[in-house]
């Protein structure tokens, strides 16, 4: 049976009311060079009346669409969303002073939309404020997404659409706090809104001068990691910095949903949430054994090592990308670890990047049962996830998801080895860039700049694969995508 006609006008009327959007948060960009006396005020000038223009030629393409949004047109726009905003976000970038090429421009500005953290910049220092506000401001956008604060905007335009929610969301399940989806999608903006801005006010109240606590309450929320710092956050060395870091990257790993039913009391509901109960477990696990390995093997004292490793273990869990030590100078074993880490990810619904904690709950349950069959072939062993029973399709989702992402980690492993990387730099870059972690291991630590242009390009791929979970690319490239059959 044929399907639907494509709808495409829906699609530039959309791009162009997020072109819109993005517009503005470049003006505001402008009033922060403005009232720093910079003069990159020119700049986001310059950037937010091209951004508009393209917006505006956008929508006049989709003039009078049809409202209707189908699937097929859901996973192009939730595609083109974050690369559309990425070029448009590199505009400032490519006109400024700090980026000599397209490729480094590009590759921030989709590094921070999608809220990867992975930085081509070498001495962040030298950026003015407005360029680090705008560094900044894109991942916080990104980090919530993009698609969800059209669906709190857009109901008035009935542009809102299940299949945008579904296709934005991460995880392997999904869950609407109210009936209407533009509630829902203003409830997680309230959530994530009211969370930056506490964590602002503790953060100034703390060593940071306002400007660095808006900075890194924005990229802390969406677990990107950018930093108005070379050292990133060990720039303060203060247990109170860490602390308050610490605290609000778990936050933002949680999903919204169960932080919305935390401040609700709802804590029944929390208490059944089987993932938030593994997140923690393996947070509090992951944390303890780096603390560990730092006292045995580089003598660290144990209040310190407590602090490093509490704070590293949920940088790289919820992949924020933060450090506040050289990890680099840590034992193998730790380093090694962290690895495996980079391959966890946190909560479902969360701003994390990452595998999810519910895909290997549901994972490890799954492969549990299966050897269960084998000893009773006739029993129902149905996966059950926070309570419920899981369908067929779901689990078949799961381990093609597994498998898409494994094969992934392999071809970049051969393409970073390939143009001159060592084995680890290439796993750990692979893991990095797929799972939007930012930092990697060997010379990748602290920034890209010195990858290779063929590197930079596929890194920018993976940081859209890892953002958009895999399944929404590989449908855009099937052929059956694209059939009118």
């Amino acid at each position: 049976m044929p399907r639907a006609p494509f709808n495409i006008r829906i699609i530039f009327r959309f791009l162009g009311y997020l072109l819109f959007i993005e517009s503005l948060f470049m003006l505001l960009t402008a009033g922060v060079a403005y009232l720093y006396h910079e003069s990159d005020l020119r700049i986001f000038l310059v950037s937010a009346a091209i951004t508009l223009g393209g917006g505006l030629a956008l929508s006049l393409a989709g003039w009078k669409a049809s409202t209707l949004v189908g699937k097929h047109e859901s996973f192009v726009i939730v595609t083109m969303v974050w690369i559309l905003f990425s070029l448009f976000g590199s505009i400032p970038y490519i006109i400024s002073p700090y980026f000599q090429t397209f490729t480094d421009a590009y590759f921030e500005s989709i590094s921070g939309f999608s809220s990867a953290g992975a930085t081509i910049l070498y001495d962040i220092e030298a950026l003015s404020h407005a360029m680090l506000f705008w560094r900044s401001l894109s991942q916080w956008l990104g980090g919530m997404g993009i698609i969800l604060l059209s669906l709190a905007i857009f109901p008035v335009l009935k542009l809102g659409s299940f299949q945008l929610f579904t296709a934005e969301v991460t995880g392997p399940v999904y869950e609407k706090i109210r009936p209407k989806l533009s509630e829902t999608a203003k409830i997680m903006w309230f959530v994530y809104c009211g969370l930056t801005l506490i964590e602002a006010l503790l953060l100034w109240a703390g060593d940071m001068n306002l400007f660095d606590a808006v900075c890194h309450a924005f990229t802390t929320m969406a677990t990107g990691g950018f930093s108005t710092k070379n050292a990133s956050i060990g720039h303060w060395n203060s247990a109170y910095i860490d602390i308050v870091v610490t605290v609000f990257m778990f936050l933002a790993g949680t999903s919204v949903i169960v932080l919305f039913r935390l401040l609700s009391k709802d804590f029944d509901k929390v208490k059944k949430n089987e993932e938030f109960r593994w997140y923690i477990y393996v947070f509090l696990g992951a944390a303890l054994i780096l603390s560990l390995l730092l006292i045995i093997f580089n003598h660290v004292n144990v209040g310190m090592a407590l602090r490093k490793g509490f704070f590293q273990a949920i940088s790289i869990i919820t992949t924020s990308g933060y450090s506040n030590d050289d990890f680099t100078a840590w034992s193998h074993i730790a380093q090694f670890f962290l690895l495996i880490l980079m391959c966890m990810g946190a909560m479902s619904g969360s701003t994390s990047g990452g595998i999810k904690i519910g895909r290997h709950i549901i994972f490890v349950k799954s492969a549990y049962n299966e050897l269960q069959r084998d000893v009773h072939p006739n029993a129902v062993l149905p996966v059950m996830f926070n309570g419920r029973a899981l369908p067929a399709s779901t689990i078949t989702n799961l381990f093609g998801f597994l498998i898409f992402y494994i094969a992934l980690v392999m071809l970049s492993i051969g393409v970073f080895y390939t143009i001159g990387l060592n084995m680890e730099e290439a796993l750990s870059v692979s893991l990095s860039a797929l799972g939007n972690v930012g930092p990697a291991l060997g010379n990748f630590s602290s920034h890209y700049a010195f990858m290779p242009v063929v590197g930079k390009w596929w890194m920018c791929f993976l940081m859209l694969v890892g953002r958009l979970e895999i399944y929404t690319i590989l449908l855009l490239l099937s052929r059956s995508f694209w059939s009118k059959a």
